[in-house]
């Protein structure tokens, strides 16, 4: 299983959101590069980045900062936030990101997901951000009637070959991973699955390797000391740990 330790960008710092509230933001550090650098010292391999103010207002605010850390960091970055346009994927690309994630796009824009699934592979994925079972976009700020499951089916049938699922009522929460919900999406799947939301303890990981996803996202619990990165990459199993 593939460890992704997590850099959520705001205004170009590293920061973290509660249950993904904007009025509940932490500052971890104002150099992502240099968080990103740490997380390759401890012999991580890739880089989930998100961007908070493009997945709320859409559009590359952190563009910069997220070239700097694809071209100079070591690790193979993926990046969310705001992606809904082939223009801001193709600029992600050049940026020197392996995969884009799309999000908000996948329910507003009919067609976008498959097109551009069949134009550029695995270099795309989705993120399926659940609250109460149901799919929330523009950030989190808005929950739509799309449940879960049925939108990941959605997905697989469109050519999608990744999809990064959120508990947001775990994220940023340190209660520990949705294990249920991740067992029941592996056994109904056979495109990728990501973890992430409330990744904890050396016990999440090992749990979640153990259905066989193929991902899993740390955030919070690495900034805070709960869950040490090292430990967690061998846990996983992940090659060079």
């Amino acid at each position: 299983m593939e460890l992704f330790p997590a850099i959520d960008l705001y205004t170009g710092w590293a920061v973290r959101l509660y249950k993904g509230d904007y009025n509940q933001m932490t500052v971890y550090d104002k150099d992502p590069l240099a968080v990103a650098r740490r997380f390759r010292e401890a012999g991580a391999r890739f880089l989930h980045m998100v961007d908070l103010e493009g997945a709320r207002d859409g559009g590359t605010p952190n563009l910069e900062t997220v070239r700097a850390v694809a071209v100079q960091s070591g690790l193979r970055v993926e990046i969310g936030g705001g992606v809904r346009s082939e223009a801001v994927i193709r600029q992600y690309l050049d940026a020197g990101v392996f995969r884009v994630i799309l999000g908000t796009a996948a329910i507003t824009q009919p067609g976008f997901v498959a097109e551009m699934a069949a134009k550029y592979g695995e270099r795309i994925a989705v993120g399926v951000d659940l609250r109460d079972g149901c799919v929330a976009i523009r950030g989190w700020t808005e929950v739509t009637d799309a449940e879960g499951l049925a939108f990941c089916k959605r997905l697989e049938a469109d050519g999608v070959r990744a999809v990064i699922v959120t508990d947001i009522s775990r994220d940023g929460a340190l209660r520990g991973a949705n294990v249920a919900l991740y067992r029941r999406l592996r056994e109904a799947l056979t495109m990728d699955v990501v973890a992430s939301g409330g990744v904890t303890t050396l016990a999440d990981v090992e749990a979640l390797r153990d259905l066989g996803l193929a991902g899993a996202i740390l955030g919070k619990a690495l900034y805070t000391g709960d869950l040490d990165l090292r430990a967690a990459l061998a846990a996983a199993g992940e090659v060079g740990a």
